[in-house]
């Protein structure tokens, strides 16, 4: 007993150390921050607000690599395509890259168009409103992510900036039918994501591991699913991830992604082939084909990431620092390369610091994925980006990824159900046959074709006595072979968080604001 209890107090104290080198380090580029915004803004007007806002910009930033960035990689790592370390370090390359080479020059002061500028009274109120909504929108992601919960860094920046607005110019500064939208997402994103991703797994499913020979079949289809992929990721990549530094339409993006496309497909057919016929028949060897593919989406996922979400970090300070030195209210704020800095560094400590808590959330605790599974998350969430845009629908990626793996989750409970029914009524049929007799066309059925194991049934019909169930008995089957793939306190904790996101990050930054007002008036 005196043994287990020393073991524990050093894994305490294990715990607590790195801990406090987590924060300690975090405390270090705030304190960094501090020191460098200090000699920026030295000699102008409103200094000191330029350095808290500074500072509460990178605890932002943190926090959104600390949440947010865990829908790109989790699904890979879930699936062991990538290590906890390999996905963390691809995250923060890409992530960085993305948010210094295509997060643009100019970002949008007021996200979303939901309040109008044009009602905030002067320059100060300004101020106090975006540090406010700022500063809400960090805390509510910090909360999320000390509950394991992902939630969307845009939904707690559009609450922030709300609720300070309102509490700054009333509720009719608010712009109620944007609002409207941004709600309809919560709805849209995840079922869009988690209908496509089921989609995708069960296209793979019956292409693939429903084929008696695993491998011809995956010769056949992998390369065109890979070019498939490298259509949706090219054309996501151009719509969105360069939109910034490079604007073009969808069609121009479709024709640049139908060309990358095709050269991916020349390209990597003769390599999966020549792979392929190294592997076993079964869906464990298949499986190893989507490993490299679900790397290089990882990675593209994160550069989109860090081109677009960035401005959730440093959209606001680009604006606080605008209207300093300009004396007013914009629109559009350019984006000098020190603030630009803060949000790419800031993403990057805060995924490697406190990342790995979401990453094994999305990853492994919703349902559990394999490479076929994570594949289908990715692709769903840049196909259903991509037709969203395009209809002209408010989409959030964290609802997107998180929806996808709720979708293969229900997809293999659907399936594991099927089949477990099928299995009962081929026992009911086979009820006065010799057990063993019964177990070999089990086998067989379980090795047979999705066609194959429809006419079996059939002809099992044909030549046996029908199996008599009332209905009370199949309904106890029913519930007997049901498999619960996706935990659904998980599920709950989830949806819940979603739908409180905007409510509280814009109490917070009413709360926030009112208290920074009550301090800077006279």
């Amino acid at each position: 007993m005196e043994l287990k209890n020393i073991n524990a107090i050093e894994s305490a104290a294990n715990l607590s150390k790195r801990e406090h080198f987590r924060i300690g380090i975090a405390f270090l580029f705030i304190v960094g921050i501090m020191l460098f915004t200090s000699s920026q803004g030295a000699g102008t007007p409103d200094s000191t607000l330029l350095v808290i806002a500074a500072m509460i910009g990178g605890y932002m930033a943190m926090n959104i690599g600390a949440n947010d960035v865990a829908n790109n990689v989790g699904p890979a790592v879930g699936s062991k395509a990538l290590t906890l370390t390999g996905a963390i370090v691809i995250a923060v390359i890409f992530e960085a890259a993305g948010a210094l080479l295509a997060g643009g020059d100019v970002v949008s002061t007021i996200k979303k168009g939901i309040i109008d500028p044009a009602l905030i009274g002067d320059r100060d109120t300004f101020i106090w409103l975006m540090m406010a909504a700022l500063l809400a929108g960090a805390l509510w992601l910090n909360l999320a992510t000390a509950f394991g919960a992902p939630v969307s860094t845009t939904h707690s920046i559009v609450g922030g900036v709300l609720g300070a607005g309102i509490a700054a110019g009333g509720w009719e500064i608010a712009n109620w039918s944007k609002m409207g939208l941004i709600a309809s997402s919560w709805v849209i994103s995840p079922l869009l994501g988690g209908l496509i991703a089921a989609s995708f797994l069960f296209l793979i499913k019956r292409t693939i591991t429903y084929q008696e020979d695993m491998i011809s079949a995956a010769k056949r289809v992998v390369p065109l699913l890979v070019m498939l992929m490298a259509l949706a990721f090219s054309t996501y990549l151009v719509l969105k991830g360069l939109k910034k530094i490079w604007k073009v339409d969808f069609s121009t993006a479709l024709m640049i992604g139908s060309v990358i496309s095709v050269l991916v497909y020349v390209v990597v057919k003769p390599l999966i082939q020549r792979f392929a016929d190294r592997l076993k028949n079964d869906k464990a060897s298949i499986n190893k084909l989507f490993t490299m593919p679900l790397i290089f989406a990882a990675a593209l996922l994160s550069f989109a990431h860090g081109a677009n979400d960035v401005a959730n970090a440093v959209g606001p300070l680009a604006a606080i620092n605008d209207a300093i030195l300009h004396g007013g209210v914009v629109k559009q704020a350019s984006i000098p390369l020190w603030v630009m800095m803060v949000g790419a560094i800031g993403i990057a400590i805060g995924l490697a610091l406190y990342g790995p808590k979401l990453i094994r959330t999305v990853g492994g605790e919703i349902t559990e994925l394999d490479q076929m599974r994570a594949f289908s998350v990715a692709m769903a969430a840049s196909i259903t980006v991509i037709i969203a845009t395009q209809l002209g629908l408010p989409v959030s990626s964290t609802h997107i990824a998180v929806g996808g793996i709720f979708g293969v989750g229900f997809l293999r409970e659907f399936i594991k159900m099927s089949y477990a029914k099928m299995v009962v009524e081929i026992k009911h049929h086979h009820e006065d046959d010799d057990p063993e007799a019964v177990e070999a066309f089990l086998l067989e059925f379980q090795k047979a074709t999705l066609a194959k194991k429809g006419r079996m049934l059939e002809q099992l019909k044909e030549h046996s006595a029908k199996a008599h169930l009332t209905k009370k008995e199949r309904k106890s089957l029913r519930k007997l072979y049901r498999q619960e793939l996706v935990k659904r306190s998980a599920l709950l904790k989830i949806a819940a968080a979603w739908v409180i996101t905007v409510p509280v990050s814009g109490c917070l930054a009413a709360i926030i604001y009112f208290a920074i007002r009550g301090m800077m008036l006279p």
